[in-house]
């Protein structure tokens, strides 16, 4: 099918894809639209999707995924004109009971597990064993052992939810799904909060359900697990249906046109030719420690230097930037800024003195999600406004429509609520709010984590515009194309220890192969 076209005929919809094990779709969506007040949401939306296939969808955050998933789960009702097909059968799927009975189950980020209640009781919940009102819990537990054994997972039926890894609760909802017979599973971002190994196990797995004749259906902004995964790839944009790529059109650059509409040739900064001569240092960190998860740490940053701090899960990143910023007491060691001593206990000295830090989770410890989005933004300067104990309110619109503006965040008006936006227009609006502050030191955790690709591009322009006006800029990222494609330099850290330096005089040259050598410790 053409990649471009929007609309497939009588043909298309019935003709089975090359690979597949089954000759008609077990599941077909067609002319699925939604509409919310003053937004339209899905406007004639098709999808189909084969027993034993990995179907990835994917779009740009706001471009129709979520809820043409949760209309497929029963969470929303599509408007009239739309139809559901199983097996060829049409279904009205109009609450989450009716796609559970249909064979339809979906794991969210945020997993829906009770962490009181023990694995077999969650894989249960809603259809408990036992007779005259009392549950069986030992006949659940039986009946659970066959199912974990399959899936191979190191837990018992008897071990308590709440005890066990995001990667684990993963499989509790896997085998939650299969228990109810599920033929149709739905995986949403689910890499987002696992290590490289625990995502190691869940592709085995991913692969083991798809050769049991399993028709999943895997979102994610990751083109590396799209490419190991795919056996199709499904894009939507702006609410349509744009079209389906076989295994063998998969590429980057084609599933980066259809979600975006554009080439993004140039996609990292870097790759657009654009470097900045560092000036003077601008952060010196001297021994920085906390005793245990830090050892002392040792780093120059740059007026106009993109840093990056690279390292696996656990290498001790995220906790040495929030020693700089104040967030976490230091046990010793000391920090300069424009050559000026400086002691900082808090986050308010930090930024009282110049240094700001985007947290890696921008809805727990960033946004206020029920504010506005010109609240958010003024939230941090807010104080500039006042006068005799009353608020300036026009100084404040006129600052978060000025930010609107520089950041081209997406939303109606910056009266809108920040929890309503898509992760990358939240994300660009806490950097605002950051920006307000003037800071000489930008500290970026996971920048673009849960991201989509224009927004990408969008923050790696804005990171490149800010170095060129002198900031000095670190950037910690675990998407290792990101850290070659907008750093300068790249410090390298390991179990609390930074372990080398790559593009530095010593290293000029960044690559992913030499920083994998320092964080894998295997660096001569």
């Amino acid at each position: 099918m053409n990649p471009e076209t929007s609309q497939p005929n009588a043909a298309d919809r019935a003709a089975p894809a090359e690979g597949h094990h089954s000759a008609r779709p077990v599941l077909e969506m067609f002319g699925i639209s939604k509409s919310f007040p003053g937004v339209k949401a899905l406007q004639g939306v098709q999808l189909s999707a084969y027993a034993g296939e990995v179907l990835a969808l994917m779009g740009e955050n706001g471009a129709g995924k979520s809820t043409l998933m949760k209309i497929l789960s029963g969470a929303y009702v599509a408007d009239a004109g739309g139809e559901i097909r199983i097996d060829g059968q049409p279904v009205r799927i109009g609450t989450p009971a009716a796609a559970r009975a249909a064979g339809i189950a979906i794991i969210y980020q945020e997993l829906a597990l009770a962490p009181n209640l023990t694995v077999a009781e969650n894989i249960h919940l809603g259809s408990e064993l036992g007779r005259a009102g009392l549950i069986d819990r030992a006949a659940m537990n039986e009946a659970c052992r066959p199912l974990l054994e399959r899936l191979g997972t190191p837990f018992r039926p008897e071990t308590l939810v709440a005890t066990l890894s995001v990667a684990e609760q993963q499989l509790v909802e896997i085998a939650r799904a299969l228990h109810r017979h599920a033929r149709i599973l739905v995986l949403d971002e689910p890499t987002t909060a696992l290590s490289a190994r625990e995502t190691d196990r869940l592709f085995a797995l991913i692969r083991q359900l798809r050769a049991e004749g399993i028709a999943l259906i895997y979102i994610s902004h990751r083109m590396a697990e799209i490419d190991e995964l795919a056996d199709r790839v499904a894009v939507l944009r702006d609410g349509t249906y744009v079209g389906t790529l076989e295994r063998q059109e998969i590429s980057s650059a084609s599933i980066v046109r259809m979600m975006v509409g554009r080439d993004l040739s140039g996609f990292y900064v870097k790759q657009r030719g654009v470097r900045h001569e560092p000036g003077a240092p601008v952060l010196e960190v001297d021994g920085l420690t906390d005793g245990s998860r830090v050892h002392p740490s040792s780093f120059t940053l740059h007026h106009g230097e993109v840093l990056g701090i690279a390292g696996l899960v656990g290498a001790g990143r995220t906790e040495l930037a929030r020693l700089i910023f104040g967030a976490d007491p230091h046990l010793s060691g000391r920090i300069r800024l424009d050559g000026r001593t400086i002691e900082i206990r808090s986050p308010r000295e930090a930024l009282d003195a110049g240094i700001a830090y985007l947290t890696e989770d921008r809805k727990a410890l960033g946004l206020f999600l029920d504010m506005s989005c010109g609240g958010n933004l003024n939230i941090g300067v807010i104080g500039r406004d006042a006068h005799g104990g009353v608020l300036d309110g026009k100084r404040g619109r006129s600052r978060a429509a000025n930010a609107f503006s520089m950041l081209k965040v997406r939303a109606a008006s910056t009266l809108v609520s920040v929890g309503g936006l898509s992760g990358g227009n939240q994300q660009k609006v806490l950097l605002g709010r950051l920006l307000e502050t003037g800071p000489k030191v930008l500290i970026l955790d996971e920048p673009t984590r849960g991201v989509d690709i224009g927004a990408k591009s969008e923050i790696y322009r804005i990171i490149g515009e800010l170095a060129a006006k002198g900031l000095g800029i670190i950037v910690i990222s675990s998407e290792m194309p990101e850290i070659v494609g907008i750093c300068d330099r790249v410090l390298v850290m390991r179990e609390g220890v930074i372990t080398g330096e790559v593009g530095g005089p010593e290293s000029p040259d960044i690559s992913q192969e030499a920083i994998m050598a320092y964080a894998a410790g295997i660096a001569a």
